[in-house]
């Protein structure tokens, strides 16, 4: 038992360290954060879509929960090994180092330096083990470990173990806080709070009354509230003092644009939904803000694309890319280069100093985040970071809607129910939203003003409630005319269909 732990104990010791390391050499570079991006990268589209669907904006936390689990079954077994055979278990920390300073150096920008938190965790958890091990043993008896003949070595020893472990755990526990601290408190939140947004030369056009339908969401998500779902385990920190911005590739005028020199070209307000592909029917995977940016449009026409660039690849700080069509940049559509969400400069979370909005494409085509890279190309020259994993590699957000409330499984009073909720088709514009209750016939649902083509719409139908367990169902029909299909389809490869649906106990 006290074997199994000292693997433990040992383990933490090498996570505290590296953390600690790792605020020198970049946060990317810790082994459990370098390890987790890797199978992020490889992880299949089936287990990625499980890992959405069940923890929704908590995937992270869950794969970095799962692989410390992991971690420790992998420490114990070594603790254990340890007392017996010293060197296979020595091997097993080598091991342990080598995976996490092969996975920190191929991570996008990693130098030399982003082997050391693996490698000098791996050196103290070597250290700490040889010193729990050597409590364990005087602990032993002959029978518990081959070679031990002197009796002392079982004169109890217990609580010194304990102590001395705590010790080091409290100790490891406390470099792995202050090397996290260290890493995250950075220029970059100075900056960002000394970021005075410049005043749009056209604002938002006027938002008109009774957009807001009562029992539906918010219809501007709070950044605190606006989903988050993307491949950086760690918030990549990009100072705008160092920001610049590449455009360039099939283009006739590169272009490079500095922080400053983005925060004096002509800036608009738009409000625009934004939605993920791995939105789910009925999910709540998208979100409605008022971003601040500057017009893709007018970027690429300085730039010049050359005939033939039909797609436009945007490049994250930490490597990550997406490619949305160039046709769809240039067509007059509010797409942005945003600076601001919400009236303040874009959170660390999502983006800053500078990412991309563009409406109606999901977001793992379009809405690159931390951007620092533009390169106009074609679909047949590259294929951006989700489309050898089977995704779509143009992705138009499709016709969606979702009933806010009630909720499924929700219990209400015979008589009048109000049931309400959004209704999306970004670009295009939502005109009829249309409920049915069991199997009845379709009812029209009323319709909230449209503040604009790009944004969710809310609805809402006084539904006369009779008793008993009623199921309702929700379609929407944009602009077009195309009306949602009930075909139920799941996410992959570019966007779940059918229609979403709850039940209601009506007493």
């Amino acid at each position: 038992m006290r074997a199994g732990l000292a693997g433990v104990v040992a383990a933490g010791a090498a996570l505290g360290a590296a953390e600690l390391v790792a605020a020198g050499t970049g946060p990317a570079s810790g082994p459990l954060v370098a390890v987790g991006g890797v199978v992020i990268d490889h992880v299949p589209v089936a287990v990625k879509d499980f890992g959405i669907r069940v923890f929704g904006v908590h995937d992270k936390t869950a794969l970095i929960i799962g692989t410390l689990v992991l971690l420790g079954l992998y420490a114990y077994g070594l603790g254990v090994l340890a007392l017996r055979r010293w060197v296979p278990a020595v091997a097993g920390i080598a091991l342990f180092g080598l995976l996490g300073a092969a996975a920190a150096v191929s991570r996008e920008g990693a130098g030399p330096a982003a082997v050391l938190p693996s490698v000098l965790g791996a050196a103290v958890a070597a250290a700490v083990l040889r010193y729990l091990r050597c409590l364990c043993l005087r602990d032993a008896t002959p029978s518990d470990v081959a070679g031990v003949r002197d009796s002392s070595y079982a004169v109890g020893n217990r609580r010194r173990f304990l102590r001395d472990a705590g010790f080091v755990a409290l100790a490891a526990a406390g470099a792995g806080v202050t090397g996290r601290m260290i890493g995250s408190r950075r220029a970059v939140d100075v900056a960002r709070q000394s970021v005075a947004l410049p005043a749009p030369i056209e604002p938002t056009p006027v938002v008109p009354g009774g957009v807001q339908v009562p029992g539906a969401v918010p219809w501007v998500t709070p950044n605190r509230d606006f989903y988050r779902i993307d491949t950086a385990l760690v918030t990549p920190r990009v100072d705008p003092a160092t920001w610049r911005l590449r455009i360039h590739g099939m283009v006739r005028n590169p272009i490079e644009i500095t922080w400053d020199e983005l925060l004096r070209r002509p800036m608009v307000e738009r409000h625009v939904t934004l939605a993920c592909v791995s939105n789910e029917v009925g999910g709540d995977l998208i979100g409605n803000a008022l971003w601040l940016g500057t017009p893709i449009k007018a970027l690429l026409d300085e730039a010049d694309p050359l005939p033939g660039a039909d797609q436009v690849v945007q490049r994250s700080a930490d490597g990550w890319t997406c490619g949305a069509p160039t046709a769809v940049l240039r067509d007059g559509r509010d797409a942005l280069l945003a600076v601001g969400m919400n009236g303040e400069p874009l959170p660390v979370a999502h983006g800053f100093p500078a990412r991309m909005i563009v409406p109606g494409l999901y977001g793992y085509v379009s809405a690159c985040k931390w951007i620092t890279e533009i390169e106009l190309t074609t679909f047949a020259g590259f294929d951006a970071y989700w489309v050898p994993r089977g995704w779509s590699a143009q992705a138009p957000v499709k016709t969606q809607s979702r009933i806010d409330t009630p909720r499924d499984g929700s219990s209400r009073p015979a008589g009048p129910v109000t049931v309400a909720g959004v209704a999306w088709a970004q670009h295009r514009g939502i005109d009829r939203v249309e409920v049915q209750v069991d199997d009845g016939a379709w009812q029209p649902a009323s319709l909230a003003p449209a503040a604009s083509a790009d944004t969710w719409r809310q609805w809402s139908l006084s539904w006369p409630a009779t008793p008993g367990r009623h199921t309702l169902r929700v379609r929407a029909t944009d602009t077009d005319g195309v009306t949602q299909i009930a075909n139920q389809a799941p996410p992959a490869p570019d966007g779940a269909t059918g229609w979403h649906q709850v039940e209601v106990d009506v007493e």
